[in-house]
């Protein structure tokens, strides 16, 4: 059975752009949901105005899909003039403990 696999992506805006890049990452969101394999894709903001990007998929299969997909790449198009810097995509591992639903996500 394939393992889940969780993602974060970090989005640094541009001087100014950030409440435009909320807006088109958070109109992808509903899509996303309904992709094959996603468990969570979840955005998340942080005190220095950089946005985090929590996703969770079924298996590394299902995430390549999502990754290679129209939905990624319309979006990828839609926030490019928006960054400060290229998203940062980075791919974690658990390393599970104390309690099952509590110790990973």
């Amino acid at each position: 059975m394939p393992e889940p696999i969780v993602v974060i992506v970090t989005f640094l805006p541009k001087e100014g752009a950030r409440a435009e890049l909320v807006t088109a990452l958070q109109q992808s969101i509903p899509e996303v949901h309904t992709e094959e394999g996603c468990e969570l894709y979840a955005l998340h903001s942080v005190p220095d105005g950089s946005l985090f990007l929590i996703e969770k998929w079924t298996s590394a299969v299902e995430l390549d899909a999502h990754a290679a997909g129209d939905i990624v790449r319309r979006l990828d198009g839609s926030i490019e003039s928006l960054l400060a810097v290229p998203a940062v995509v980075t791919r974690i591992a658990p390393l599970p403990a104390g309690s099952t639903g509590q110790g990973q996500l």
